[in-house]
């Protein structure tokens, strides 16, 4: 299991403060990957670049895609370019990859045999896996998943220390990308307030 991963299941089986938006948890997923890489040396940071280093890619089929899409020559990646690049729709990425695996699945409606609704992690060692850093509060998926509405939003305000630089500017990232596209988000509701009023005015 990746971080990406266990954040993905305690998206699906925590009740979160507010719904969590799917753009939200895509750039967190690409932050919870960055970390995994930056852990086993895949990749290394040059102040923000992202850099190919020596290590591999952990044995994950989805890390491994990421570490395919690293850039390897001048000019590199920032980690902000990193997120939104690698994070367009990795919530659905994940969710189908997690149902295929059988760690997610949709629960039955009582009238109708096919499966609806939002998927729920199963009774399975990933689940457990992921409980247990999320009950652990273990600073980087907690800082993650904070970043997504999911826990204390104070909790990840600040990156969490001990984790190296890195990962820190991972993390803090996260939150800024986070907090960027809830403005884009707002800008654009009022955009569509005033064209109503607009409207309804003739």
């Amino acid at each position: 299991m990746s971080t990406a991963r266990d954040l993905m299941i305690v998206a699906a089986d925590v009740q979160p403060s507010r719904p969590w938006e799917q753009g939200d948890l895509s750039l967190a997923l690409a932050g919870a990957e960055l970390t995994d890489l930056l852990a086993a040396g895949t990749v290394t940071l040059a102040d923000v670049q992202v850099v190919p280093g020596h290590g591999t890619a952990p044995s994950d089929p989805l890390l491994e895609q990421a570490a395919a899409s690293v850039v390897t020559e001048a000019p590199y990646e920032s980690v902000d370019e990193w997120l939104w690049r690698r994070g367009r729709c990795l919530a659905s990425v994940y969710l189908a990859a997690l149902e295929a695996d059988g760690q997610l699945a949709r629960p039955r409606s009582r009238w109708t045999p096919f499966r609806t609704g939002r998927p729920v992690p199963v009774d399975s060692p990933g689940r457990h896996r992921a409980r247990d850093r999320w009950t652990s509060q273990e600073p980087v998926l907690t800082a993650l998943a904070a970043a997504t509405g999911l826990g204390s939003k104070e909790a990840g305000d600040d990156a969490p220390g001990g984790t190296g630089d890195a990962v820190e500017t991972v993390v803090v990232a996260v939150h800024d990308a986070v907090r960027e596209l809830e403005a884009v988000r707002q800008r654009r509701a009022i955009e569509q307030a005033a064209f109503d009023n607009v409207w309804r005015g003739y």
